[in-house]
């Protein structure tokens, strides 16, 4: 067995036995351990480098955060409502349907942000279920509208994932495209797009991929439920990769950094008081417009800042029988729940105005006041 003081240290081993190879070896040995300190110097530095830089990444980062923020918080929308029961007034399935689309191409026409469809029939149904059950039957004409509106905004890529077949949306293929911005064949290039969470494995924290349209699929920084839609940021527009890198953004990003029309919301009220009290937005909204021949011509409308607009049409009957089948508002007059009571087609010829054709009227007449000052100006 052997002793301990048999055994040698590396150190031991590599000090040369000839005194002349000493100096040799010393020199040597100062050299390796320069090399090592210089070595060991760089690695420092580099590590404090690349802190530096994830410090001012970081920081960059944060900066333009708080300047979407900035920006979304002076974000100008333009909100319509309308009654649902106006689909009651078509005459077949596939008019009904069209009407549907009519009012999704005007609201894409006029960059409108939200699309509220309320029910003024008093009904004390909240359900999001249903369907239409023929002419002269009660059906879900709000549920419809909404349905179809929906689907008609979705992008087609990704109408698939989000609409299985369902009898309201029978004709929907019929209809015209809305031919938004965001609809974008596989071809087209933008920074943004919308899409869906895949059910693909990825690794932790790796994120989650999406589909968007594209020929490649979209690897993001978050790692989210699959069948999720999603606005992304595209990293770069092309790349030889397998995948192309984004990042999720708020829906609103695109049309605040990028000056883009990015469809707009569809919501359902029980009545024409819950449009108000249900708003989506922190304050409500600042400018309040309502529609009827009684009122007061268009052209005395002034322009005035604002930050959420919301134009109210009536039915068949007008806002006068929405408002009767609101219980809970004690108002008879419908020009007391508007800062705004317009007639914005006087003198009309015809005995009627439909709404779909009041909501084409209407916008082309309020667009001297609702258009976005910034945008005009740039």
């Amino acid at each position: 067995m052997p002793k301990a003081s048999d055994k040698k240290s590396s150190y031991e081993k590599d000090i040369p036995s000839n005194p002349k190879d000493w100096k040799k070896w010393k020199e040597e040995r100062k050299r390796q351990k320069r090399k090592w300190k210089e070595e060991a110097l760089i690695k420092k530095l580099e590590k404090e480098k690349e802190r530096k830089k994830n410090e001012e990444e970081e920081k960059t980062r944060a900066i333009e955060e708080e300047k979407v923020k900035e920006r979304l918080g002076v974000q100008q929308t333009v909100s319509i409502a309308l009654p649902g029961s106006i689909l009651d007034n078509a005459q077949s399935p596939e008019l009904r349907t069209y009407l549907a689309g009519q009012i999704g191409r005007s609201a894409v026409i006029f960059n409108v942000d939200e699309v509220v469809i309320f029910d003024e029939t008093g009904s004390t149904n909240r359900s999001v279920e249903g369907q239409y059950d023929g002419i002269g039957k009660k059906g879900q004409a709000n549920v419809q509208l909404a349905r179809i509106l929906q689907y008609l905004e979705c992008p087609q890529y990704l109408r698939k994932s989000f609409f299985p077949q369902h009898k309201d949306l029978q004709y929907a293929g019929l209809l015209n495209p809305l031919d938004s911005p965001h609809h974008m064949r596989a071809d087209q290039k933008c920074y943004y797009r919308e899409g869906v969470v895949l059910d693909k494995p990825v690794a932790q924290g790796k994120g989650s991929y999406v589909n968007v349209g594209l020929l490649k699929e979209v690897q993001i920084d978050k790692q989210l439920q699959p069948g999720v839609r999603v606005t992304v940021k595209l990293a770069e527009l092309e790349t030889e990769k397998k995948n192309f890198k984004g990042k999720v953004v708020t829906p609103s990003l695109p049309k605040v950094e990028g000056g883009l029309y990015w469809g707009y919301q569809v919501r359902l009220a029980s009545s024409i008081g819950a449009v108000f009290t249900e708003c989506p937005y922190k304050d409500g909204y600042d400018m309040t417009i309502g529609t009827s021949e009684k009122g007061d011509c268009v052209d005395k409308m002034e322009k005035t800042k604002y930050r959420h607009a919301l134009v109210v049409f009536g039915g068949v009957k007008g806002l006068e029988c929405s408002l009767e089948a609101d219980e809970a508002l004690e108002e008879d007059d419908p020009s007391a729940l508007f800062q705004h009571y317009i007639n914005t087609c006087p003198q009309q010829g015809s005995g009627t105005i439909r709404t779909e054709e009041a909501i084409l009227i209407t916008m082309s007449a309020l667009r001297p006041v609702l258009c976005n000052t910034e945008q005009e100006t740039s």
